[in-house]
Parts: structure tokens; sequence; C-alpha cells
């Protein structure tokens, strides 16, 4: 076996424990806030999303946008069912707290991550399936996230729109069309490339995309009971995302598990960066909060599932 592709199986195995590294280290080792690494986080995903869509070609993607109903059902799921789970978590648990529910909303209505690509490719999902509804997300994302906010807060807010969408075109659509059509037309010889040196490259990406954004908001973390609290409900909160969407695939009639892991981590999964941007940008600090903790358990969560999957179901297929 190529020593590329054994060390990108060597470090898949041991994702689990690498993301919970990079959580740790982002936590006690903070780093300038310096606008050029921001920029760099955003080629940094597309090279990610370029990697794993090469995992699939444009026409599997074309078959997949034929039947849409599998990216439009994620779609329900995380924007209308996992907010109301978020709402029914913050009245309960923040009844007196206006920014704290607002922070909680925000979580559960921001766009699917472009991380979701990568988690879905690494457990053997439908990467086509991920690839489209992040997709569709990215493009009515303008449009859903001011009007939810009408309803939920009654407050008009501005958002820049045409930065946001352009943002998310190159780090995903743009990369995942190129991608597809690279491998279609190659007849896919760089599948190698995906499964060897250009996968470990994306997994140790991942690795730097979550200790700069742990980095950035490890000085919110401050130890206390009401921290505690807080942690506990958002670990809540990003479980149920994930519940959900294992739950919601039941509806399928196409309930492969390729088709559930897509399920799963594109409702699990939420692009918790632009949740802090926006938190910073157009309500109080204390909104941000709740986001902010989010990032400390979404993706090891996410690892987690990962590993339970190669540890148990793998083997269970196997015997």
């Amino acid at each position: 076996m190529d020593k590329w592709v054994k060390a990108n199986d060597w470090v898949g195995s041991h994702l689990f424990y690498i993301v919970l590294s990079a959580v740790l280290l982002g936590l006690f080792v903070p780093i300038p806030q310096l606008h050029y690494l921001k920029e760099m986080v955003i080629v940094i995903f597309a090279y990610i999303t370029f990697v794993t869509s090469l995992g699939t070609g444009f026409k599997k993607f074309i078959s997949v946008l034929k039947k849409p109903g599998i990216p439009v059902w994620i779609l329900i799921l995380s924007h209308i069912i996992v907010p109301v789970f978020a709402w029914i978590y913050g009245s309960l648990f923040y009844h007196g707290d206006a920014m704290m529910r607002m922070g909680l909303l925000i979580i559960a209505s921001i766009p699917v991550a472009v991380t979701s690509i990568l988690w879905t490719s690494i457990v053997g999902g439908n990467i086509a399936v991920t690839i489209l509804a992040v997709t569709i997300d990215t493009l009515i994302a303008p449009v859903l996230l001011p009007f939810m906010f009408i309803i939920i807060i009654g407050t008009h807010i501005q958002i820049n729109y045409v930065s946001m969408v352009l943002q998310l075109f190159m780090m995903v659509t743009i990369p995942s069309i190129a991608g597809m059509l690279i491998t279609d037309a190659t007849k896919g010889k760089l599948d190698k490339f995906a499964k060897g040196s250009g996968g470990l490259t994306s997994r140790l990406a991942l690795f730097f995309v979550i200790f700069f954004n742990t980095s950035l908001v490890s000085p919110e973390v401050i130890l206390s009971a009401s921290l505690v609290k807080t942690l506990l409900l958002v670990l809540l909160l990003v479980i149920s995302g994930f519940a959900i969407g294992y739950l919601g695939s039941f509806a399928l009639k196409e309930r492969s598990w390729e088709t559930i892991m897509a399920v799963v981590y594109s409702v699990g999964m939420r692009n918790i960066a632009f949740g802090l941007v926006l938190a910073i940008a157009y309500f109080p600090t204390a909104v941000s909060i709740p986001v902010t903790l989010a990032i400390l358990f979404q993706q090891p969560t996410a690892a987690l599932i990962s590993y339970i999957y190669k540890r148990y179901i793998l083997v269970n297929k196997a015997q």
C-alpha cells in the first residue's frame, strides 16, 4: 500500500483524538487575530471541499439533483426541526435570558457546515447528497436567515448578502464543481490522490481550522457555574442536531447507510464560524457566548460518530 494512503488511513482512524487535540490546543494557545489568517481559512476550506469532491463525479451529482427530495428534507430538518428544539431548550433553561435563547437559535439556524462534506466522506457517506445540501443552503441562507430572525425577534437585520454568498461559493460550490468535473474528465484517476496525499493534507487542514477557530473564541471561555450550565445545554443541542438527522432519515424511502450518514452530518454540522460573525456583528456580546461554546463540541462529536462507525459498525459488517 502507498505510504500516503497508509498515513491517511492512520490519521482517519485517529481523527477523534486529533480533533480533541486541536480543540484543547486552541483553548490554551491563543493566536493573534490577523486578517490574513481568516482569508487563509477560506482557502483551506476550499481545498478540503475540492479534495473530498474528488470522491464523486458530476454525473452522480446530477443524478442526485434529479431527486432533490433528500437534500430538501435535510434543510427542513436543519432549519425547522432543530431550531424548534433550540427554542424549547432556551425556554426551559433560559426563560428570563433572551440573549442566551437567541444564541441557541443562531446555532440551530445557521447554514450547513462545509466540513460536513469531509465527515460524510470519512464515513463513506453519499458525498453528492451532502454537497447538494450545502450548496442549496448556500443559496437560500441570505434570504432564510433574516426572515427567521424577523419572525423570532421582530427586527430586520442587515447582512452583507453579496459578501456572504460569494464567500460560501468560494468555499463550497466552485471547488466542488471543479473536483467533480475533474473526476469525470480523468475517469477517476485522481482517486489515489484523494485517498493518499490529498486526503492526508485535507485532514491536517481540518486540524488547523479547528485550532484557529477555537483559539479565537478561547478568551470567552471563563470557568464558572453559569458557564458549566451553558456548556451542557450547548452540548445537548449539538448532540440533538446529529440525533435529529439520524431519526429524520427514517422518513426516507432510500435509506441506505450512505444516505443515513449524509443526513446525519448535514443536519448535525453547522457553520459555527459564520454563526460567530453573525452574533458579534448584529447582536449584543452575550448572544455570542453559546455560539462560541458550540465550536468546542461540534467537531469532537462528529469525530466520535466517525470513531463509533469505524470501531463497531464496520466490524459488524465484516462479520
